[in-house]
């Protein structure tokens, strides 16, 4: 299954586990939503509801556009990732990432931003994306890569329902560590990527405010 191993790939390269599978959280059908729930034409969306009265029980439910599920069935982009299916692959990977980190971090009973929320989204799209094109295609560096995902792109005003500014600093502060993880990535062979997985460990693990300040400080 498509989103499990999506799930896999960043649970391996930060050396994370959750004990749920992302399919177990997955709406493709708007009407099972939460009542609450925004109305929205975003192929992507984590809702999360915390119930006070239930032991402050928290609720998790990831919405993926099922159009999206099934052209990604058809390109599996862990089979090849290529143009055609890049954008769907990092809607799907960034519900992924936010279903993931969300959960890690409440199992350490630790809380999360949604600056936090989507600023790792972003470095997980850079990260996997480039260990699968390694993979995909060995010998070649993703030159590429930094600059579709950073510069090609922009924010959606009426997605972002007013945080657009929010959005915008959540990509400053990834595109800042990705550049800086790519001078790395560039000079690195396959035997010293061992050195680059420690990094990214320690990354994942920080918390927001220490996130930013190594951004800060070694960007």
């Amino acid at each position: 299954m498509l989103l499990t191993r999506l799930q896999s790939l960043i649970s391996g390269i930060y050396d994370v586990s959750i004990t749920h599978d992302v399919y177990d959280f997955l709406v493709t059908d708007r009407k099972q939503l939460p009542a609450a729930a925004p109305k929205s034409e975003s192929d992507e969306e984590l809702f999360v509801t915390h119930a006070a009265d239930e032991g402050g029980e928290v609720g998790v439910s990831l919405y993926l556009d099922p159009a999206l599920l099934e052209r990604l069935k058809v390109a599996d982009p862990l089979v090849r990732l290529h143009d055609g299916n890049v954008a769907d692959y990092w809607t799907a990977l960034e519900g992924v990432s936010h279903f993931l980190y969300l959960a890690w971090n409440a199992g350490h009973d630790r809380p999360v931003s949604l600056l936090e929320l989507e600023m790792q989204a972003e470095v997980d799209k850079y990260v996997s994306s480039y260990w699968l094109m390694r993979e995909q295609f060995p010998g070649r560096f993703p030159a590429e890569l930094l600059s579709v995902l950073f510069e090609r792109t922009r924010i959606d005003s009426r997605l972002a329902r007013g945080r657009e500014n929010l959005y915008r600093e959540a990509t400053r502060y990834a595109q800042k560590f990705c550049r800086r993880l790519e001078q790395s990535l560039r000079g690195a062979r396959r035997e010293s990527d061992g050195e680059v997985l420690a990094e990214l460990r320690r990354f994942y693990r920080l918390t927001n405010v220490r996130k930013l300040a190594h951004i800060e400080r070694t960007a």
